[in-house]
Parts: structure tokens; sequence; C-alpha cells
């Protein structure tokens, strides 16, 4: 009888389930394209290109690991490191010297900026010994083997420039600038302008003498892959990384590591709020379409149906409609996943050659965990009209409950005080920690909301009831009396505008407030009056010294741009990082970093000290005198001693280190902009033209000359992607919510068929209903923004104390057109279901079908 009953239900009154159609095939595409980036962050791998004919490689492990206990053991935790990780040299002879190896050859790569002499573009430096690692057709061509003050050139690059061996260039490296002599060309197919030393010079020039980027290991005849790569991971044991297969190609980018982590954590810690967001949408949705339907299940209940029937009922039109719903949702959820994927890889965040990988697993997923929230929420909505006796079910359907079930009302109450605990228990917490709570706050107090909705309802007709009689007259006091008499069905309507309200605002607002805060730190805190900053990849280190040698120049301070990884309780995480080229007793004079403790002089009596941001060394629990436990940008370990603290960290940098100490732990070292001061008196136009003459030496690929404006514009550009990221999320949950929300809101009037004709047949106008429809909307749409907006300020208020230091920011650019955006929806998603109903005669109405 009851699969009857359902498919009779599907086939005779599909509009009955058209919301709950829309809002399962919308969560199952949220879904889909959330777990299908979570897979491609899981499996993302390039081919190896330059290692193609190389079966083992020998690299560092591009992630910072520590162990943490845990309840059933250990765990452990990484997190990919900035900068490149690099090998010690002398492994390669160590791996040479096992008996299945022909040759283990070090392999590393610099940049070199397009060059002033020779007219040569950038170029890529190697060690004459990695030449051939990329394939039989790498070769010498001409010429001879570099010796010192020598360099080879790749035969295109050499051609093109008109040189030929014998004649000499100019290039600037990361560890020096020097004139060469060309020795000789090389066939370079595929592999663009490079340039080859030997192998010392090489070293040297690289800026990170002593190790390498990689070792390219051959076998000797006779051995295979397998067992060449036993040998060698044995040999090398923890201090190195076997790489074998596909898992070469992560070599040859290591930006793929980083990738991989973000897109792991945007497909699983945003897709674990996505699929939340989506259950509860779906679970909302569900519940309110049964609840429409109470009289039909008295009436089975009436002759006779048992609980167990109307149950099965239940279940079998969600198990008709969800699974439909969630495979129509694949394909929109697929798009929305490549069109994300898209627009990472345009902005550099995932490198050339990386594919989406869309397989099956997140496409069941998705429609398995739209059915299960489908059968829950039908189960959840029929409890009532199952449990009651025959005779009492119809007259318990005609009227709405007055009040909420008392274990709707304790659960409610209990989440609002867990929403209110956990956002005291964040005050407390540093920036991360206290983020690490926002999902929590958020959703306690959203299913808070969605527990105690008709309360909330009710208290918002009390409050705004009497405004509402005052200014709208007749349909005002239609709304107001409506929102009291049905507040579980007003509920169901302001639990979506709250649900998009809360997201959107966490979301952006926390993105404003850290771009406020960091404007406002730069603003402040840059004191320079030049800027001078690279044309090229970087500038050298004698630039600083340089633009120090310009007349009217009181100080040049060069900061060299990197990461650093700290530990945070139980997780990894970065840190931005400056390396300070110059005196750094004369940073003060381009930079104002507002000094808690200590002295920025102090800075460079060694290259063991470090200053850190106020707030990250709270985090670590340290203060000046201390040593800081951190990890380099390439992962390696150092305790530097603290010196000094600081509070404008975000706009500038979280970590001070001394360009010696960082510089070899970098993936090119050059700095990244030199700040100069002008001496009291000098001429700003006449210095600037002297840095733009001066500073950057032949070689450097030029350099350009800005002000204070020049550095904010460059910090606005590296949170950029930051900024994108978060504002991408917040358009996916908030479109989402916002379906959501119109998809309720229509069921929810197209359900007040008779409430409609029993208005019209006592004489109520079409212009008195519509206007008391549009009253209600202006109420849902008042009544979410306030709530939301509440959660979305409790939530936010640690959160940025603990990043920034500031309450949040809420820029009116922002905030009014969501609100707009709200009450539109509200008004649009009422006014149209409701000239639906109004062109329906009065009797027609009243006799319907409900």
């Amino acid at each position: 009888m009851s699969n009857g009953l359902a498919r009779a239900s599907v086939r005779f009154r599909p509009a009955s389930f058209a919301g709950t159609f829309i809002a399962l095939l919308f969560g199952a595409a949220v879904i889909t394209a959330c777990g299908t980036l979570l897979q491609t962050g899981l499996t993302a791998s390039v081919a190896p290109v330059r290692y193609a004919q190389t079966p083992v490689v020998v690299a560092a492990d591009p992630n910072v690991s520590v162990t943490r206990k845990v309840a059933d053991g250990t765990e452990t935790v990484k997190q990919a490191v900035p900068e490149r990780a690099r090998v010690d040299a002398a492994l390669a002879g160590r791996i040479a010297a096992l008996p299945g190896v022909a040759s283990a050859r070090p392999d590393t790569a610099f940049p070199i900026p397009a060059g002033a002499t020779g007219g040569l573009p950038g170029l890529t430096g190697r060690g004459f010994a990695s030449l051939g690692i990329a394939g039989p057709g790498e070769r010498p061509a001409e010429g001879r083997a570099p010796g010192t003050g020598e360099v080879v050139l790749d035969t295109d690059t050499a051609r093109a420039a008109h040189l030929a061996p014998g004649a000499t260039v100019t290039l600037a490296a990361p560890g020096g600038t020097g004139t060469y002599r060309v020795s000789g060309l090389a066939a370079a197919p595929g592999g663009g302008p490079q340039a080859w030393f030997a192998d010392a010079v090489a070293d040297r020039l690289s800026g990170h003498p002593g190790t390498v980027d990689a070792i390219a290991v051959q076998p000797r005849d006779g051995v295979d892959r397998r067992t060449l790569a036993d040998q060698v991971r044995q040999a090398v044991g923890g201090g190195a990384t076997v790489f074998t297969g596909d898992a070469r190609g992560a070599v040859e980018q290591p930006a793929l590591t980083g990738s991989r982590t973000m897109l792991t954590a945007l497909g699983g810690s945003f897709g674990g709020i996505a699929t939340m967001t989506a259950v509860f949408a779906v679970m909302s949705t569900v519940a309110l379409a049964t609840g429409q339907r109470a009289r039909e299940f008295a009436l089975l209940r009436a002759i006779g149906a048992t609980p167990r029937q109307i149950r099965r009922t239940i279940a079998t039109e969600a198990v008709l409609v969800a699974p439909v719903a969630g495979a129509l949702g694949i394909l929109p959820g697929l798009a929305l996943a490549r069109w994300w994927f898209g627009e990472m890889a345009s902005r550099g965040a995932v490198p050339g050659g990386v594919a989406l990988s869309v397989g099956p697993l997140p496409m069941l997923a998705s429609v398995a965990t739209c059915t299960l929230a489908a059968l829950a929420a039908g189960f959840l909505a029929a409890r009532g009209p199952a449990r009651l006796r025959p005779g009492q079910a119809l007259g318990a359907a005609a009227v709405e409950p007055v009040r909420p079930g008392k274990v709707r009302t304790v659960f409610g109450l209990v989440l609002t005080a867990g929403g209110v605990a956990l956002a005291a228990v964040a005050a407390g917490l540093d920036g991360m920690n206290a983020a690490n709570t926002a999902l929590g706050v958020v959703m306690c107090f959203l299913m808070a909301v969605a527990l105690l909705g008709p309360w909330v309802a009710r208290a918002a007709a009390g409050v705004l009831g009497a405004p509402l009689r005052a200014a709208a007259g007749a349909p005002g006091s239609l709304a107001a009396d409506n929102t009291r008499a049905n507040a579980r069905r007003l509920a169901s309507a302001i639990t979506p505008i709250v649900m998009v309200t809360a997201f959107c605002g966490t979301l952006l607002f926390l993105q404003s407030t850290v771009r406020h805060v960091t404007g406002e730190q730069v603003r402040t805190g840059i004191t320079a009056d030049h800027v001078v900053g690279p044309a090229g990849p970087g500038l050298p280190a004698a630039t600083a010294g340089q633009a120090a040698g310009v007349p009217g120049v009181e100080a040049a301070v060069g900061v060299l741009r990197t990461g650093a990884v700290y530990r945070a309780g139980d997780v990894l995480a970065t840190a931005t990082a400056l390396g300070v080229n110059g005196d750094p007793a004369k940073l003060p004079r381009v930079l104002d970093l507002g000094v808690r403790s200590g002295s920025l002089a102090d800075l460079g009596r060694s290259a063991d000290t470090v200053a850190l941001d106020a707030a990250l060394a709270d985090t670590l629990g340290v203060k000046v005198g201390d040593r800081a436990p951190l990890w380099l940008g390439d992962g390696t370990p150092a305790r530097p001693t603290v010196v000094a603290t600081y509070e404008r960290g975000l706009g500038f940098g979280q970590v001070l280190l001394p360009r010696a100490a960082v510089a070899a732990h970098v993936t090119a070292g050059y700095d990244s902009q030199v700040l100069v001061a002008d001496a009291p008196g000098a001429d700003r136009a006449a210095v600037a033209a002297g840095l733009a003459a001066t500073a950057g030496p032949a070689g450097a690929g030029g350099v350009t000359v800005t002000d204070r404006a020049g550095y904010a514009a460059q910090v606005d550009r590296a949170q950029e992607i930051n900024a994108w990221a978060n504002t991408v999320m917040a358009g996916v949950l908030g479109g989402f919510a916002a379906v959501t929300a119109a998809n309720t809101l229509a069921m929810t009037v197209l359900d007040r068929r008779r409430e409609v004709a029993l208005l019209r047949l006592a004489g109520t106008t079409r212009r008195q209903v519509r206007g008391m429809m549009r009253w209600e909307a202006l109420l849902v749409a008042a009544t979410g923004l306030a709530v939301g907006g509440v959660i979305a300020w409790i939530t936010l208020v640690p959160v940025t104390r603990g990043i920034t230091g500031a309450a949040p920011h809420v820029p009116a650019g922002t905030a009014l057109p969501l609100a707009a955006g709200a009450v539109l929806l509200c008004l649009g998603a009422t006014g149209l279901p409701a000239r639906a109903l109004l062109r329906a005669r009065p009797v027609a109405a009243g006799g319907g079908r409900q």
C-alpha cells in the first residue's frame, strides 16, 4: 500500500515535490563540486618532463611534519613549505657508490634575469654536470665545457642574441653578478633559455651552496626500477625522499604540493561546510514539504493507515525523488568544479599540467547524502502525524500547534548556549584557533534558529507588529496577525535568510576586515620615501648597497619576502617573513612596525636572531630573549633568539630575520623591494631619478621606483587570491542558501491557497492580499537579516580580534548589497507565487486541492 501511495503522490501531484526536488538538485551540485575538488587535491599529479628519462629522483620532502599524540596512538601533521626544499649535494656521491647505480647527477636551477649585455632573455642557470638529464636531445653542440668565469648557452638563445663562443656576457644570479666568457653552446630542445656553469660556480651562483634541488639516478644495465629505488631508499634513509613514476613531476614543480594542500583544504574543509549546509537546507525543505501534507497523512490515519505505512510512504517518496534529483545535480556540480578549478589555475594557484580529477565517488556521495538527508527529514516530519490516533488526526492537522514541542525547544536552547559558549572560548584563543571555532559557532546558532524558529517568528511579529499596523494599515495588520498565528510556517522562510546572512557575512566581512587592517598598517607603517622594485624576478642582494650610495639617500634597506612554518597547538601553519638586507638599526627609518618590546637594531647582532609579530609571539608563547621554534621557508628547523616584538605584522610580515639567515633557504635569493629614505632636504625627484639609473646592476633586469602607494598596491595584489577564494566560497554558499530561501518562500506561499481564498471571499481585495504578502516578505527579510547579522557578528568578533587585533570591519559597499539582495529575494519569491494564487476566482481557489 505505502509504495503505491508514494508512486501515486509523485505521479499525480508533482507540484508538491517541486520544492523538494530543487533543494535536492542544488544540494547534490554543491556536494559534487566540492567532492571533485577534494579528489583532485588527493590525486593531483603532473607528468615528468625533465625527469622523464630518469627512473629515480631523490629530493627533499616538500612538507614539514610533526607527530602528535591522539587517543589511539599518534598522528602525523604535515604542512607544505612555502619555498623549495633541497637536499645535501654530498648525497649524490653516496648514491653513486651503490652497486645498482650507474650515475647520480645533482641537478639545480636558479633564475637569471634578462641581461643588460648581449640582449639575452631571462635564463635558467644550471651546473654543467646536469646537462643531459632531460634526455639525449640535451647535449653539447659546439665549443667546450665551461671553466671558472665561463658559461655555456643553449644554441637557440645564443643564436637569437647573435652570440658565439668567445663572446662575453654579464649575468646576475642570486649568488652574485659577473661577466662570463661563452665557452660553448648546447642543444636543449624544449628546455627554454638556459645557461650552464662549472659545477663549483653554479653552486655559488645558486645562492644555496652545498645543496641541490634534486639528484637524478640512473640504473646499471640489468637493474630494474624497483630494485634501484629500494637501494636508493635504504641509502638516503630519512635524509631525503625517493620519487618514482608520476611523483617525479612534483619535483619539477614544487608548487604542486602547496596546490594539493589548498585543493584538499578547499574540497575538504569548505566541502564539509557546504555539505552540512546542503543537508541542513534539504532537511528543512523536505520537512516543510512533508509538514504541508499533514492533512493528507491525517486522512490516511483516519481511514486506517498504520504509522509504519505512513513512514514507509515517506521513505518511498524520498527514494523516488532524491536519487533522480541528485543525479541531475551532478552535471551542474561538475560544471561548477571545472569553472572553480579553471579560475584557480588562471590565478597561478594551481600549476600547469594539473587536470581536474572527475570520478564516480563524489557523484555517489552527493546522491547518497541527499537521499539520506531526505529520508531523515521525511521520517522526522512524519513522526507527529504517524503517532496520532486515527480519530484525532484530522483535528490535529487542521490547526497549527500553538508552540513548538518541548524536546525541540530544549535542544534549541542547548544549541544556543553551545554557540555562546564556543564564541566565549574563541575570544580567548589566538587567530588560527579562533578561526577553527567559527564553523562550530555558526552551525550551533543556525541549528538553534531552525529549532526555535517559531519563537523567533513570534518575537519578530511582536516587535514589528505595532509598526506594521501603524505604517501599512490593513495589509500590515494582516501580515502581523498571520505571522503570529502561523509562526511555524514563517520560521521555515526565515531560517534560509539567516543562513545566507550568517555564512556570507562571516566570509565576506572576515576578508574585508583583514584587508582593511592590512591597508591601515601599510599606510601607517611605511615611512620610506621610495620603494625600489624589480622589473624581473627580483633584485640582487647588492641593490640595497647601491641604492644607499645614491646622493640624497639616508637609508636603504632591502627586504626578501619568504615564509616560515610554525606550530600552533596541534596544527602547523605558515607565516609571512622578511629577510632584512642592510643595517637593521635603520629599519625604523623606512618602516614603523609599532615595536612593542625589544629593539629591531639587535636583529643584526647575529644571523641567529628574529623579530616577531606580537600575535605570533603570543601563539608561540615566547618573549624577548626566548628562542622561537620555527621552520624556515625550505623546511629547515631553526630556533632563533627573539630580539623584538611588533604590532604591524599583518601588513608587512609576521617574522623578521636577517637576510643572511634566509637567503640560502628560499627558491630564488632575490630581494623583493628596497625601501629608501631621503636625507633631510634632499630633492625627492632627483633621488628617484638616481635610484632608477643606479640601483640594479647590469644584468639585474632593471628596476622600478615607486612611492608608498606603490608598496601598498603590491601588498593588495598579494592578498588577491585569498580575497577571491573567500568571495567564491561566500558566493557558492550564499547562492545555494538563496536558492533554498526562494524555494522555501515559494512553497510557503503556494501552500496558502485556502487562506487566500478565504480572504478573497471575506472581501479582501487583490491589492490588499498582495500588500499583506509584501509586508510578510519584508518581515521575513528583516528578521533573517537581523538574526543572521547577530550570528555573523558573534562569530567574527573573536576571529578578527585574534587575527587582526581589531573589531570586524563592515563596509557599506558590501553590507548594503547583501541586505538589498535578501530583501529583493524575499519580495520576488513571495510576489510571483502570490500573483499566481490571485489569478484564480475566490470560490475556485477555496475548493482547490490541498
